[in-house]
């Protein structure tokens, strides 16, 4: 079996695991990593949505040889030690999760968009499309144009 090292959280990681086998599936079964969560397994929900060297990926249709020698980073590894990231004290400030479930592939999403854009347009939010079950999406809009002022 293949062997595929990478930077997950900002830790090197050594993984055996078939070249084709979802990085959810690494992360959450061989790493122990459980934020991203599994919701549809084709990229749609984005539940899962984690980062690949900054940049917004799912990790549930993102094979894991496409990540070595690469840095994931999930929910667990967006904060800076005891330091919430503006997104993430944002979500608290608007009181945003509800079940809870689709948040950490929310608050993902919302940085990574963050990273790249400063000033941001309801059709900027509007593009994360992640699914929210419990249809928090106004709080979710609120939480990422606060968090976009504070940035």
């Amino acid at each position: 079996m293949p062997t595929y090292t990478f930077v997950v959280n900002g830790k090197p990681v050594t993984v055996d695991a078939p070249a084709n086998l979802a990085l959810l599936w690494v992360l959450r079964d061989k790493l122990g990593v459980r934020g991203p969560k599994f919701g549809c397994g084709i990229g749609v929900c984005r539940a899962c949505t984690s980062h690949l060297n900054g940049a917004e990926i799912q990790p549930c249709v993102t094979p894991v040889a496409e990540c070595a020698g690469q840095s994931v980073t999930t929910i667990e590894g967006l904060a800076s030690g005891d330091d919430l990231h503006p997104v993430q004290e944002a979500w608290l400030e608007q009181d945003v999760a509800q079940c809870g479930y689709c948040q950490p592939g929310q608050i993902m999403a919302a940085a990574a968009l963050l990273r790249t854009k400063k000033e941001i347009s309801d059709e900027d939010v509007d593009r994360i499309a992640n699914v929210c079950r419990c249809g928090t999406y106004f709080r979710i809009r609120q939480a990422i144009k606060s968090a976009a002022a504070k940035m």
